[in-house]
């Protein structure tokens, strides 16, 4: 009783503090605020942020300091408005050894580094729900590979990379059995459940993702992780909680340590025992789906087996840093000598060095095992403590100035210390309840800093309400100073968890503006009206289609059969930026095509009754585009209705296409 008690008395604090609304709310912004966000029309953003959408499964691109939304780049949802997850091309990304799943839970983000510097290559995801981890291609801003992670579940502790790109690493939020043992009772949680973290390689020249090895560990929750950087290289870091190994109500059962823990892993010490052939093989089945931007076609092939290392047996590659209380981020500074907890219910900040962590390693100075696993003692690893700097901390991030920047969910507020004395140096009121923040690089060697980001949980007064649910929110702060000082906030999505973000030019170098039609792979890609035909193989159709400005062709098709498959192979003929075509008909029971310039996309449709189908463009993409229409007669199943097709009436009008292609 006495411990439902004290969580009552806490929970009641904590609802206090964000029902209250902080004094001063109105004179927070200086008057010089609208000045250093304003964006003058034609002019470009200083810096990309890419913000996690969480329970909608996508990625927003924000451009900072305007705050205003470019972007919705979907991942791991489909997507309506550009067909992503709909047509026949992309679906595959969607697949996973559970079959297609169209919707899941996207929380953090990381950007490729070289040198640990963003790189502007690309852009890792997590999916929390189903675990797996996606890959972005930032010259097309195109969701490129999806790679399902076995052995997972709960992929919280997701997608960190280490400062070469090396490995994408997850961590599993929720012990679990390993896949092929998993009807156990729950009861036999401390002897069975495990938590898995994978380590996943990233080919230098293509970016190809493969799990290279996992490592088995004790059934803790994992819920963040960092690689360590400069001198700790080689070294990955992430917050676990539950080291009592609850199973049940763990708001009470897994909060009764004092301290749970940090697990410090030598990748490096782990990869030389996966080459000394020290892994063991497990059967798995995991899907791997990718897309390749010549073809414009993914594929999804499922894989059956990984490389599994026991930290148990293989003592020297994991060890666990004592840390206070349900740490949640784990964060390691530019230097990479100090490593960062958040303890979530604990009143100070923990900051540990690396180099004492390698000094008690050496000399061996453990208070136990857990499972096998070498326990250092807190003490010796511990650079000092951050007092009072406020209540709930939860996140991490640096300016590369000898400061960090914590969130604090209860006490809504960013606290700016320095990492050398841990004297706190500033703090700003958040509306409300801020759960992770950014600081633009500030997960790199070297942050850009300026500008920070709080993404706020709770928004109540800050914007018109629309009904029970409210905008998410993000206020961007300006670092520069001594002081932060708030510029600006703005609804984002739902529901941002995780950003990262750097300055525009590493991203706007290399943009693909439209796809080369002669470089076009696709299997079905027409590349002049000359090509477009429609064929018939037993109850499939294939549509051969252009666009272009202002017309399919064909505009006319007959002979489609109720119960056929149709398939819509549309390829955008356009080759100038900014000119997509859109492609729907009535009836289909699927989003519409959204086509880019030099694109083929694919929409499969089934009519169910006979009748007149009118198809149209449904992007606006030029005067006459309500003029780009044309119509499919469907007969009756086992009529004798002819094949045929047409433009302008006529079979023979088709244009050369090179003409075609240059057509406006």
């Amino acid at each position: 009783m006495k411990t439902y008690k004290k969580i009552a008395i806490a929970a009641f604090a904590a609802v206090s503090i964000v029902a209250c609304k902080p004094k001063g709310t109105k004179n927070v912004v200086s008057g010089d605020a609208a000045e250093k966000v304003y964006v003058a029309p034609g002019q470009h953003d200083e810096v990309y942020n890419f913000v996690s959408g969480g329970f909608n499964g996508q990625i927003s691109v924000v451009g900072l300091p305007s705050g205003r939304t470019l972007k919705i780049v979907p991942v791991f949802s489909v997507h309506p408005e550009n067909g992503y997850g709909f047509s026949e091309e992309t679906k595959p990304m969607l697949e996973t050894s559970h079959g297609f799943v169209p919707w899941d839970d996207q929380h953090h983000l990381s950007l490729s580094q070289t040198n640990g510097e963003i790189d502007g290559r690309y852009l890792f995801a997590n999916a929390n729900n189903t675990p797996r981890v996606a890959k972005i291609d930032l010259k097309s801003f195109k969701t490129t590979e999806i790679l399902e992670i076995p052995n997972s579940a709960g992929n919280h502790s997701s997608p960190f990379l280490t400062e070469n790109t090396e490995y994408v690493v997850a961590g599993t939020r929720f012990a679990v059995p390993a896949d092929g043992n998993g009807d156990v009772p729950i009861e036999s949680f401390k002897e069975n459940f495990k938590g898995y973290l994978s380590f996943i390689g990233i080919d230098k020249e293509d970016g190809k993702m493969d799990i290279t090895f996992q490592i088995e560990a004790p059934g803790f929750n994992f819920d963040l992780s960092h690689a360590g950087k400069g001198k700790s290289h080689g070294w990955f870091f992430f917050s676990c909680y539950n080291s009592e190994q609850a199973n049940t109500l763990l708001e009470v059962n897994a909060s009764q340590n004092e301290k749970d823990f940090i697990m410090a892993v030598n990748w490096k010490k782990a990869e030389e025992y996966l080459k000394a052939g020290k892994a063991k093989k497990m059967a798995v089945e995991y899907a791997h789906n990718t897309y390749d931007e010549t073809t414009h076609m993914a594929k999804s092939e499922i894989l059956k087996e990984v490389s599994v290392l026991s930290a148990k047996e293989l003592k020297d590659i994991a060890y666990l840093i004592p840390c206070p209380k349900s740490p949640h981020g784990c964060d390691i500074d530019p230097t990479g000598e100090y490593i960062i907890g958040s303890g979530k219910l604990a009143a100070l900040i923990p900051v540990f060095s690396f180099d004492k962590l390698m000094k008690a390693i050496k000399d061996k100075k453990f208070a136990g095992e857990f499972d096998g696993i070498p326990i250092l003692k807190y003490e010796d690893v511990l650079h000092g403590e951050v007092q009072k700097p406020g209540l709930g901390p939860l996140h991490t991030e640096f300016d590369g100035k000898g400061n960090a920047y914590t969130s604090m969910f209860v006490s809504s507020e960013i606290v700016k210390w320095d990492i050398k004395t841990l004297k706190v140096l500033d703090r700003q009121p958040t509306f409300y309840s801020t759960g992770h923040l950014m600081v633009v690089g500030g997960d790199s060697k070297k942050p850009y800093g300026k500008y920070l980001v709080a993404y706020n949980k709770i928004t109540k007064d800050r914007y018109l309400p629309t009904g029970p649910e409210l905008a998410q929110s993000a206020q961007l702060f300006d670092i520069t100073g001594d002081k932060m000082k708030l510029l600006l906030d703005f609804p984002t999505i739902g529901e941002p968890h995780y950003a990262q973000a750097g300055p525009a030019e590493l991203f706007t170098k290399n943009q693909v503006k439209f796809f080369k039609l002669e470089e076009n792979k696709h299997p079905y890609v027409t590349k002049g009206e000359g090509e477009s035909k429609v064929v018939r193989e037993g109850n499939k159709v294939h549509v051969y289609m252009t666009s272009i400005r202002s017309h399919f062709s064909p505009d006319n098709i007959e002979g489609v059969k109720v119960g056929d498959e149709v398939y819509f192979h549309v390829t955008n003929l356009e080759q100038d930026w900014d000119v997509p075509h859109g492609f729907a008909i009535k009836g289909a029971q699927n989003a519409e095509l959204l086509i880019m310039p030099g694109e083929t996309c694919t929409l499969k449709w089934v009519p169910l009754k006979p009748g007149m189908y009118p198809m149209y463009c449904t992007d606006f993409c030029s005067a006459l585009h309500q003029e780009m229409s044309g119509y499919v007669r469907v007969s009756p199943a086992g009529s004798n209705t002819p094949l045929i097709f047409s433009l302008n009436n006529k079979k023979d009008n088709a244009q050369s296409p090179v003409k075609a292609a240059e057509t406006k």
